[in-house]
């Protein structure tokens, strides 16, 4: 009796698909080998990705250079659309086994077409995502400006790229709407620092104050792997409202201007404390006009 209510749904499908037992027993077989094989490709996808990351670690866990950085984005997205393109071909030819796709395929061309003209953003999201991947605009780990947001580039594909803020908020773009990239963090950077003093300070000394704080900083041992050649005092940017604003700038390595410029800060607050010269706050003289006598 169990023999023949597990028959009896066998024979309903293999009439159903004009079948013999033997063949559909056949086709079972192909499926296996098919996922098999898909299974062996993924695993080959996942292999050449590590690879990738592999060779380009330079075995220093403290920096992440350039190179690791397009390779690790690469080896991401290698793993993401090459496992997509997997299931969708284990997909066809598991249902190739069974039925004739053509028509099927040629319905979903059809299909494909008429989304197509529905779906132009997300073509030009995977387009423009394609060749920011190639032309290595951006990587994961880099600083950019895109999209009106500005932040860390966590992870990347065809459609979209996520920034995560200094506030922690994490923000998807589509590629499609970056039309402007800016790397913050590309090859090297520079940090311009803008600090006033009083108008009663003398500016050739504060110049002077300037000049060798800089120095210190850049000869500095905790410092001298991230500030490249000599910094720069430029002058006197601006005479502004209460202060006379004395303008520093470093070149640093990439991404590290920001630490430069807190240090630099740091550093140049305490030795005009000691030095007697005044950083002003904001001020207002107001004159009163005594009113002609009546």
């Amino acid at each position: 009796m169990p023999t023949l209510l597990l028959s009896d749904p066998l024979r309903t499908i293999t009439e159903f698909l004009h079948l013999e037992t033997g063949a559909l027993s056949r086709m079972g077989l192909q499926v296996l080998v098919i996922w098999f094989l898909a299974w062996a490709a993924n695993r080959v996808i996942i292999i050449v990705a590590r690879r990738i990351e592999k060779a380009v670690d330079d075995g220093d866990d403290s920096t992440f250079t350039a190179e690791e950085k397009r390779g690790h984005t690469i080896a991401q997205l290698l793993r993401s659309v090459g496992r997509v393109l997997v299931i969708i071909v284990g997909v066809l030819l598991t249902l190739d086994v069974f039925i004739d796709i053509g028509p099927l395929l040629a319905v979903s061309g059809i299909a494909g077409l008429a989304i197509s003209f529905g779906a132009q953003s997300l073509v030009k999201d995977v387009i423009t995502g394609f060749f920011a991947l190639v032309e290595g605009q951006y990587a994961v780990g880099d600083v950019i400006e895109a999209g009106g947001k500005t932040g860390t580039v966590e992870r990347m594909s065809l459609r979209v790229v996520m920034l995560r803020d200094m506030h922690g908020v994490l923000h998807i773009i589509p590629n499609g709407q970056i039309t402007t990239v800016s790397n913050l963090t590309r090859g090297w950077s520079r940090t311009v620092v803008d600090v006033g003093v009083a108008y009663e300070s003398d500016v050739d000394a504060a110049l002077a104050v300037f000049a060798d704080e800089a120095g210190r900083l850049a000869r500095d041992d905790r410092w001298t792997g991230l500030i490249e050649g000599e910094p720069e005092v430029m002058g006197v940017n601006e005479l502004a409202d209460s202060a006379v604003v004395i303008r520093t700038r470093f070149q640093t390595a990439a991404g590290q201007q920001w630490a430069v410029a807190r240090e630099f800060n740091r550093r140049i607050k305490n030795r005009l404390d000691r030095e007697g010269i005044v950083i002003p706050f904001p001020q207002r003289t107001v004159h009163l006009r005594q009113a002609p006598p009546a």
